[in-house]
């Protein structure tokens, strides 16, 4: 695995705080994503770095670098239905994929901001996926 996020020990500090502690983290941005999860209809939270874009907030489904994809990303896959947390701000939205034009333009800004995105992405064959979240 390729660095990870802390895990549920970062989700509780980040909403116990409102992202007082969590937003930032080792120089990047971090939201909490809430999906559904597709075997369980459970809700499931990740803490992901992002960056702002026009109207979304975008994420990456890096997974570490491993060979699979992160549960979040299959989860809103099958539905795409959000809660979003960006410090003390919630929404609802939705996730989709972004097309191979969108993540041309977006893969710079993600590693500009987080460039262990490149170290992963050659520890792998798997295609990142890069996640536009929109509210709605």
């Amino acid at each position: 695995m390729c660095y990870p996020l802390f895990g549920e020990e970062h989700i509780q500090r980040y909403r116990d705080t409102d992202g007082v502690q969590g937003h930032d983290w080792e120089g990047a941005s971090v939201l909490l994503l809430t999906t559904t999860g597709r075997r369980t209809g459970l809700p499931r939270t990740a803490g992901l770095i992002y960056q702002e874009h026009g109207d979304c907030h975008v994420v990456v489904a890096s997974n570490g670098g491993q060979d699979f994809h992160p549960n979040w990303y299959l989860n809103l896959r099958q539905n795409p239905k959000v809660h979003v947390q960006v410090r003390g701000e919630h929404f609802d939205g939705y996730a989709t994929t972004a097309t191979p034009e969108e993540k041309a333009e977006l893969w710079p800004i993600m590693t500009a901001i987080w460039p262990r995105y490149n170290v992963c992405q050659r520890a792998t064959t798997r295609e990142f996926p890069v996640v536009l979240l929109r509210r709605g």
